[in-house]
């Protein structure tokens, strides 16, 4: 870094997100809506804060991880402290957060910036990114299927779980269906109409449900689902030249400080 930029740098890393007379900070705010710990957390506004430093330093485009692009969806909310505080006042320039246009060029070109981003990370702050914030493009791209959930009114269940029970409820209906096979066999005419139904109905639902689960992906075009992209401009006259989003329910985007490059031109 030149002296401009450690400088810059330092106001960046000093940057108190938390209000210290709110009793319900940013940071708690941040970690609730993730079910994130505390510890966590402040790790990842950490991050965020080096992806904004990113962000003004790159002359082409930076994509931040999931994790981070919560932390600047959240920051984008608290109008005052993020376009006042942060953009005018340290960054003299703005980085605008703008909804995705989709498709596969975008998820392509996205993960591209993506590892860009991962090697000037490097490169700036001599250290590998945490494998547990910034993660490889594959999971970061992959692992988008993000809604809100009310937990009042849901129990959220693991992955893992829900495959061994279909697994435990396939075995409990194959070992059925052998008992039954040789009163199904002494019956065959009698049960041979309802029998034929059912398995009907099943391979019905069956389709049904991987049909929804692959509209889904889909949707998201392959990568994260609805984020957007994003533009900067600064204070001194310099314009973001925008180009769109990602295409990712996690916010896929990308700045610079000289102009975006795979950013959208507008606000989010």
């Amino acid at each position: 870094m030149t002296p401009g930029e450690q400088t810059l740098w330092h106001k960046i890393k000093n940057f108190n997100l938390d209000d210290d007379q709110s009793s319900f900070t940013f940071s708690a705010r941040l970690a609730r809506e993730n079910g994130w710990t505390a510890e966590y957390t402040a790790r990842v506004i950490e991050e965020y804060k080096k992806f904004i430093f990113l962000c003004w330093l790159s002359p082409n485009g930076v994509t931040p991880s999931d994790a981070v692009d919560q932390a600047w969806h959240l920051h984008l909310t608290y109008t005052k402290s993020y376009w006042v505080d942060l953009c005018q006042n340290i960054l003299q320039k703005e980085i605008h957060h703008n909804p995705t246009k989709g498709g596969e060029h975008e998820a392509s070109k996205f993960d591209d910036y993506y590892t860009d981003s991962l090697r000037l990370y490097t490169k700036i702050f001599v250290t590998e990114p945490p494998a547990d914030i910034w993660p490889d493009n594959e999971t970061r791209f992959s692992d988008i299927n993000f809604q809100r959930v009310n937990m009042g009114k849901y129990v959220l269940v693991k992955g893992w779980v829900i495959t061994a029970l279909k697994i435990i409820a396939f075995a409990l209906f194959f070992v059925l269906a052998i008992a039954c096979l040789p009163f199904i066999m002494d019956n065959a005419d009698v049960l041979k109409t309802p029998f034929m139904f059912i398995l009907f109905f099943a391979v019905v639902g069956y389709i049904a449900y991987n049909n929804k689960h692959t509209n889904n992906q889909s949707d998201n075009g392959g990568c994260g689902g609805g984020g957007g992209g994003c533009s900067t401009d600064s204070s001194h006259g310099h314009g973001g030249d925008g180009h769109g989003g990602h295409g990712c329910s996690s916010g896929c985007s990308g700045c610079s400080g000289s102009g975006c490059s795979g950013c959208g031109g507008g606000g989010d």
